[in-house]
């Protein structure tokens, strides 16, 4: 997994801990519904400045948006 699908993988994840859509967290951030969903799709790479809007609109750290998690395995 490279970064940008790690970033995807993150976002989405912590913005449905906190109950919050697409569109909400793209208000919050400052960017565009579109754009947020691409960026968890992992069709673009977002640049720092824009991974900065987006942790401080979840409250985060930009850099918790890109550690990787362990998988676990479904047997």
């Amino acid at each position: 997994m490279d970064l940008k699908e790690i970033m995807a993988v993150n976002l989405r994840r912590k913005r449905h801990d906190l109950r919050m859509t697409q569109e909400e967290l793209a208000e919050r951030a400052g960017l565009s519904a579109r754009y947020v969903g691409a960026i968890e799709r992992g069709d673009v790479s977002a640049s720092v400045t824009v991974l900065g809007q987006i942790a401080e609109a979840l409250g985060v750290e930009p850099g918790d948006l890109l550690k990787r998690v362990a998988r676990v395995s479904k047997s």
